[in-house]
């Protein structure tokens, strides 16, 4: 029996002009009220959608985000910690290397902020992010020395092809490195995706993978579509998540196609 619904979203549950269709906001409100959990799984920070936390009545006390690609657990409203994970400034040393000797960006975040690396070629991470979070410039050696939730390289998609064609396997085994977007190549700790802090989630309620059911459309959601007892993979996403998936969604995410699916999966609740 499906209990919790996760859900990516950046050309998952957003229309390509980042906006939520009102046919997934009145779905996923339903199935809310009726005690189904419903939990974002995003690489941002929680007060950067925000907006959409509220536009879906998820700010009860038991309503909870997977941020920064399941490094850290959140409770909407309190935004109390229910797990947290990360790698140390030494842990990023040998992509810093790679970074310098090869002429890339790289943004290193911790749970609050974003420190562009500014001993390195500038990054369009800012630009791109659009999000209400401090950006602060810093050479890599005078980074605090915290816990950090991953790091990005935000440049041209032709640049990352070739950063994904070359990078060693070293780099592969230190870190999870995903490519969230044509723009954005993240490097996770090793063995860290959505699935993890799903994990972590649905341990809290007492429940194990089989109630989950997970929405995605991209690499960087391959761990949790694999994971849960229902992976839906949207009607365009990659080739490679629809190949994972057990199920895909009727329709586009610009078509509203997570709602087209619940409607089909739960018509006792929606009617």
């Amino acid at each position: 029996m499906i209990k919790m619904i996760a859900l990516d979203l950046d050309e998952t549950l957003l229309n390509t002009d980042k906006t939520i269709s009102e046919e997934n906001v009145t779905t996923l409100r339903k199935l809310h009220t009726a005690g189904i959990k419903v939990v974002l799984c995003t690489g941002r920070p929680i007060n950067a959608i925000w907006d959409y936390l509220e536009q879906l009545g998820l700010t009860t006390e038991e309503d909870f985000t997977i941020t920064f690609n399941g490094a850290l657990v959140i409770q909407n409203t309190t935004k109390d910690e229910l797990a947290q994970s990360g790698l140390s400034r030494t842990d990023f040393e040998p992509l810093h290397a790679f970074a310098q000797e090869n002429g890339y960006p790289l943004d290193i975040l911790d749970f609050e902020q974003v420190y562009p690396v500014a001993d390195l070629k500038p990054s369009i991470y800012q630009k791109m992010l659009k999000a209400p979070m401090t950006f602060t410039p810093t050479k890599f050696d005078d980074l605090p020395d915290h816990l950090f939730s991953k790091a990005v390289m935000a440049t041209d998609p032709e640049t990352l092809d070739h950063v994904v064609a070359t990078i060693g396997e070293g780099l592969r085994q230190e870190y999870h490195v995903v490519r969230s977007q044509p723009k954005i190549l993240e490097f996770l700790a090793a063995g860290m995706d959505k699935a993890v802090g799903l994990g972590q989630l649905l341990t809290h309620f007492g429940w194990d993978f089989d109630d989950l059911m997970a929405f995605g459309d991209a690499e960087n959601d391959l761990g949790m579509i694999k994971a849960a007892g229902d992976g839906v993979a949207m009607l365009n996403g990659q080739p490679e998540v629809k190949s994972a998936a057990n199920h895909i969604t009727p329709k586009s995410n610009n078509e509203a196609g997570i709602a087209a699916y619940l409607q089909e999966k739960f018509p006792e609740l929606l009617g």
